[in-house]
């Protein structure tokens, strides 16, 4: 049953809001805050013999211990923070709408009794804390509002028993069932894109140059035609050598 993300829808005419002023600068970490309350109220304790505790007319601090765990644990101090008036196990509460004050939800009781604390939120936080009470005193609230309420079925004497006491949701009958912490949310994981793959290279095709071929300019003709002449002329030499010969022997 993921308790925490419906408290604040179910049963509204169970649950009244009532907005507290601000007395001083409330701190972000352990949101610290100054609270003023006009009539008693009652708050669950760890270590009185019935599990509760009225606080009476006046100003009050009230602070996480531990804001880091499922489970928070919340203390009230007196105005002077000098002492601890009570600590509290409180579970995640969820609201649609935050505001920019101090809000205080209450639980409806009988006439004449005092209101129940039932949830704190912190200015501007959609997520408050809500007051688990001892289970005897939770299943007298649930019978009251018709609302499954969240409580501690354990007896705890000691604050640190807090940190590991059973948690439950009691219905009016007195059934009790455990309560379950609604898982956050995922957060989106970034994942690196991946470059894109470099197309490959188109292939260059590259036409081979056809090989020239000198034309031809000149024949053999004409060295031909050389070659006689000369075969003449030197025939015509040798035959007019052979004339004179004779001549000039005798």
């Amino acid at each position: 049953m993921k308790y925490y993300r419906t408290t604040a829808s179910i049963g509204v005419a169970c649950a009244l809001a009532f907005v507290l002023p601000l007395s001083l600068q409330a701190d972000d970490w352990n949101k610290k805050t100054k609270i003023t309350i006009n009539e008693a109220v009652q708050v669950p304790s760890c270590c009185t013999p019935d599990h509760t505790i009225l606080l009476q007319p006046g100003e009050y601090v009230i602070a996480l211990v531990d804001s880091l765990s499922d489970r928070h644990i919340v203390r009230i101090f007196d105005k002077d923070q000098e002492h601890v008036i009570t600590t509290v196990l409180a579970i995640p509460n969820y609201r649609l709408e935050p505001t920019g004050k101090t809000v205080i939800q209450f639980w409806e009781v009988p006439a004449g009794q005092p209101k129940a604390i039932r949830a704190w939120f912190y200015p501007g936080d959609n997520f408050g804390q809500e007051f688990a009470y001892e289970k005897k005193t939770a299943v007298q609230i649930a019978a009251f509002v018709k609302t499954p309420v969240p409580a501690i079925e354990a007896e705890t004497k000691e604050v640190e028993e807090l940190k590991s006491a059973p948690l439950v949701v009691v219905d009016e009958s007195g059934s009790a069932t455990a309560l379950k912490m609604a898982e956050p949310a995922p957060q989106p994981v970034a994942v690196a894109a991946q470059p894109e793959a470099a197309p490959a290279p188109t292939p260059v095709v590259v036409a081979e140059a056809p090989v020239q071929t000198m034309p031809h300019t000149a024949s053999t003709m004409p060295l031909v035609g050389l070659l006689g002449l000369v075969s003449l002329a030197l025939f015509a030499a040798l035959r007019a050598s052979s004339r004179r010969s004779p001549a000039s022997q005798g």
